[in-house]
């Protein structure tokens, strides 16, 4: 590969083609089916696999076929299936994932910004949607398209964006097992949904989060009342639900109580998060819009005195569960708060897993803890919403290894660097038990205050063209070393998970 070469080419198509198309896409409010329970009658879905099956119809690939799939009561899904070429196989498969769904508005938004509002401003593309993950069939084909424009070798090439990740992928394994035969076994998955430490190098993903929760309710009215009269006779809800939260998590410390919501964190990655911390250092929290004198939750020893291990933070949002309340219900602003005591209290619940526990199990854990023996015998619910098991990546194959961190030196001038995630991609978990044998590439342009699903979401177009020329990269490394059998090889080391040290995978 000519890298400079690569790199004008990438350069130029983001420019050109895929910084306007994604400006496109983030006027559309396509919010995921469980932001948007009108989904199918508002139509932004469609409107947003339109955008993008147009251009990717216009791409000159030879033999490519494009298809939107949609099976009854589901959302759409975009298969692209492109031949090998240049004298690769059409024998081995590259699985290469996004996702076209979108987070709710939020709120807190700068005034010159907005959800679906695209501002282009010092490199940074701002507003919804575009890091996670508009770009992913953008990225992708042009991916493919630098090998075509040098004649430079690949496998067959399967492309899949999907539309209710950000709901969970509930519909995804339908599809999965649909599109079965077409898909094939693919060596190698390369998904383009995660983050990075820093915008100076490839970032690698080696786990991600599993997740648990849904809507927690506490009643004891039947309707609001005086709450000079009730207060002291009826016990407020909000109280009764702060006891109920005090079951499964420390208020002092935010350590998760329940034991089987912990994990063995392994030794490789314990080494990986180490490794991690020296390059991010501060930069771990400093890139949240942290409060003045706000402090991260650093651990305290047995004395109470605090550790600043920046790796104990890297290991907290990787491999420890960890609670957020992300919504509450019957509670009036505060503007419209009389002196009411309120019939109930609710709140939803969004509790991070380690990547090794099992998502059903971890919801149960939680039914146990919450509703058995509920306090003053209020009516207490808890509906659960998800139950998503994370993934923790099988052992890196050697050609695998040596080819991230080819690209990040090409293209980035420095090391690859490996590291957990903490949230969640539940198609990686699900690809990883129906393809045991495959490699993985999971890498992104989440960096530092990209805020993804919050306020003031960015894409950071140069990450993004370099992420994009290093997958160019790792995809003909992959022919590569199926020219050597190695390939096949790290499918079986895979299956061992112990085969090889390395970085662990990504």
């Amino acid at each position: 590969m000519d890298t400079s070469r690569t790199d004008r080419y990438v350069g130029s198509k983001w420019d050109a083609e895929i910084v306007p198309q994604l400006v496109e896409y983030i006027k559309i409010p396509n919010k995921s089916p469980m932001f948007d329970a009108d989904w199918v009658a508002n139509g932004y879905m469609d409107q947003a696999v339109r955008l993008m099956v147009d251009w990717a119809g216009a791409q000159e690939i030879p033999g490519m076929q494009l298809e939107v799939v949609q099976l009854d009561g589901r959302t759409p899904l975009i298969f692209i299936e492109i031949p090998a070429a240049h004298g690769g196989s059409d024998d081995d498969c590259v699985l290469l994932y996004g996702h076209l769904d979108k987070q709710p508005e939020m709120t807190g938004w700068d005034d010159d910004l907005g959800p679906w509002k695209p501002v282009l401003r010092d490199g940074r593309l701002y507003g919804r949607g575009g890091a996670d993950d508009g770009y992913a069939i953008y990225g992708s084909l042009t991916a493919i398209l630098a090998l075509h424009e040098q004649q430079l070798p690949h496998a067959r090439c399967v492309v899949l964006i999907e539309a209710c990740e950000e709901s969970g992928s509930y519909d995804l394994p339908a599809y999965v097992d649909h599109l079965a035969d077409r898909i094939g076994k693919p060596s190698l998955v390369v998904c383009l949904d995660s983050g990075c430490g820093n915008y100076e190098q490839l970032w690698c993903t080696t786990s991600l989060r599993g997740l648990a929760g849904g809507n927690l309710t506490v009643k004891v009215l039947e309707e609001g009342v005086h709450s000079g009269d009730a207060s002291g006779v009826v016990p407020s809800s909000f109280r009764l639900l702060r006891q109920l939260l005090s079951r499964i998590e420390d208020e002092d410390t935010g350590r998760i109580l329940v034991d089987g919501l912990h994990a063995e964190i392994p030794d490789e990655r314990l080494q990986q998060a180490r490794r991690a911390a020296e390059v991010l250092d501060t930069a771990i929290y400093d890139k949240f819009p942290l409060v003045p004198g706000l402090q991260p939750m650093f651990p305290k020893d047995a004395q109470g005195q605090v550790s600043h291990d920046v790796a104990e933070l890297v290991l907290n949002r990787t491999w420890r569960p960890a609670l957020s309340v992300t919504g509450v219900d019957g509670i009036p602003s505060l503007q419209s708060a009389g002196n009411v005591l309120r019939p109930h209290t609710a709140v939803k619940l969004s509790l991070r897993l380690p990547p090794t526990v099992d998502g059903r199990h971890a919801g149960d854990l939680l039914q146990q803890a919450l509703l058995a023996d509920p306090p003053n015998g209020a009516e207490v619910t808890l509906v659960l919403e998800k139950a998503a098991t994370g993934w923790n990546a099988p052992a890196m194959a050697p050609w695998l290894a040596e080819a991230i961190d080819d690209a990040s030196q090409a293209f980035f001038g420095k090391p690859a660097m490996y590291m957990g995630e903490g949230g969640s991609i539940p198609f990686m978990g699900m690809l990883g038990e129906k393809f045991p044998g495959a490699q993985f590439m999971i890498t992104g342009v989440l960096g530092p205050h990209s805020n993804a699903h919050g306020p003031n979401e960015f894409l950071h177009i140069d990450m993004g063209k370099r992420v994009t020329a290093s997958v160019a990269r790792v995809i003909l490394a992959h022919h590569q070393a199926g020219q050597r059998g190695e390939t096949t090889g790290s499918a079986v080391a895979a299956d061992s998970g112990t085969r090889h040290g390395g970085h662990g995978c990504c």
